[in-house]
């Protein structure tokens, strides 16, 4: 079996260095179908946050719990699963996220009918913990398929396609789940009931409907991976070349030795958290008066703005990375974006609502550029830091609930003094952080 903490592409033995054209091209289609799934399933989340919020009448840090019980999964799952890849390898990996993922939509099914805001939560996780095994054992592999000077642009390649599926959900979301209108607290005391009834089971089936339709999807796809052929990357020693000027690194006895690798961690912590954060408050933040009180079936279609400028963001952040060193169009992003929210929380109206929504186009090589950073000259113990660096998704599950509170202290708008934070470290890390 191959050991896939072990696999090696330098520019001496990578097969297409002659032709100009990569071998893996065929299998690097197949795998962005993963990212396109993955990324169109986790942005539900925002739209589901509000339609739980107000079905469940729950305050922000309430809310937050669907992110802090996804997110937490990324902490619980991802170092198990960078050790299960290397005994299962890359696509026996991808198999059982994609099955694991699958169970994690069928539960939406008994939640919605017994109402219960719990098991909501616990389908969270394990649709999570499926997504987790996903992450591990893509995202080495599309950094393996390739040119190692390029491992940075071909990321960020594959997770615009990604950013494809965050872009489309919130459109397609808003029009299944929130297409239902959620009765305040005083309209439902006032039903009597067979019309409370009646109404549990419409806001039911619009998640249950639409989770149904995923669960098929997932387990359709994994069959496939079943049945297709990927390549095997045998060698030793994994490295990835960079632009950046760096020294040669030392050799240690795991990944956890790795500077550079654990500040990555610490980058995708923040990152997460911060995409996560603006994300998750987008729909009640257009829906203030004083931003643009938007109902939220509306501001939901508007996500797509946010997710959208991710994508475009990624396509054309992966040709300038061809050319310019990836450190430093990290460190601009990140700048740009801390500037972007800072100017959200002192204005207001269209200028604060187009502020927020626009930080996506400069949130989207932040991502797929500090993971392949944090990788390069790993080694054979880049298995394992794969691992640590989706074990640091976690910021997804903390910072939002962070915020959730600062929220319902200080008010939502206030309260994105939290993602002005997290691209400040970024922005550290792009410009320096990332060197070893």
């Amino acid at each position: 079996m191959t050991d896939v903490t072990e696999a090696r592409i330098t520019r001496e033995n990578f097969p297409g260095k002659d032709s100009g054209k990569n071998p893996y091209f065929g299998s690097l289609i197949i795998l962005t179908s993963l990212f396109f799934i993955w990324g169109f399933i986790t942005c539900l989340n925002d739209i589901l946050i509000p339609h739980l919020k107000s079905v469940f009448t729950l305050n922000y840090t309430q809310a937050m719990l669907v992110q802090f019980c996804f997110f937490t999964a990324y902490f619980v799952v991802s170092v198990p699963s960078g050790y299960l890849v290397e005994k299962i390898d890359y696509k026996g990996g991808i198999i059982a996220g994609l099955s694991i993922a699958g169970i994690g939509c069928l539960l939406f099914y008994p939640a919605a009918s017994r109402h219960s805001y719990l098991l909501f939560l616990a389908a969270f996780f394990v649709l999570a913990s499926g997504i987790t095994l996903l992450q591990v054992a893509a995202n080495p592999y599309v950094t393996i398929l390739g040119k190692p000077e390029t491992a940075s642009s071909r990321l960020t390649m594959t997770q615009a396609f990604n950013s494809l599926g965050t872009a489309i959900a919130p459109y397609f979301g808003a029009l299944l789940i929130l297409s239902t209108a959620v009765k305040s607290v005083g309209e439902i005391k006032l039903l009597n009931a067979d019309d409370l009834s009646a109404y549990q089971a419409a806001q039911a089936a619009a998640v249950q409907n639409s989770y149904l339709f995923l669960a098929a999807v997932l387990f359709c796809v994994a069959i496939i991976f079943v049945m297709i052929k990927l390549p095997e990357i045998k060698s030793t020693g994994h490295q990835f070349a960079n632009t950046d000027k760096m020294s040669s690194s030392d050799e240690h006895n795991s990944a956890w030795g790795y500077k550079h690798l654990l500040l990555g961690a610490a980058g995708i912590f923040v990152y997460v958290g911060a995409e996560v954060c603006i994300g998750s408050f987008l729909i009640n933040f257009l829906g203030e008066p004083s931003i643009a009180g938007l109902e939220q079936k509306d501001a939901g279609k508007y996500i797509s703005f946010y997710w959208g400028g991710a994508m475009v963001g990624r396509f054309f952040g992966a040709a300038v990375m061809q050319k310019i060193q990836p450190g430093k169009v990290l460190a601009f992003n990140a700048v740009t974006a801390a500037a972007l929210v800072l100017i959200t929380i002192i204005s207001s109206g269209s200028v604060a609502m187009w502020a927020i929504l626009s930080v996506g186009l400069f949130n989207s090589i932040m991502f797929p550029t500090i993971f392949s950073l944090a990788v390069n000259g790993l080694g054979k113990h880049t298995g394992q830091g794969s691992g640590i660096l989706c074990a640091a998704i976690v910021g997804g599950a903390i910072l939002p609930v962070v915020q959730g509170i600062f929220a319902d202290w200080i008010g939502i708008q206030s309260a994105f003094f939290i993602p002005v934070l997290c691209y400040c470290f970024i922005a550290h890390y792009g410009w320096k952080g990332h060197r070893f």
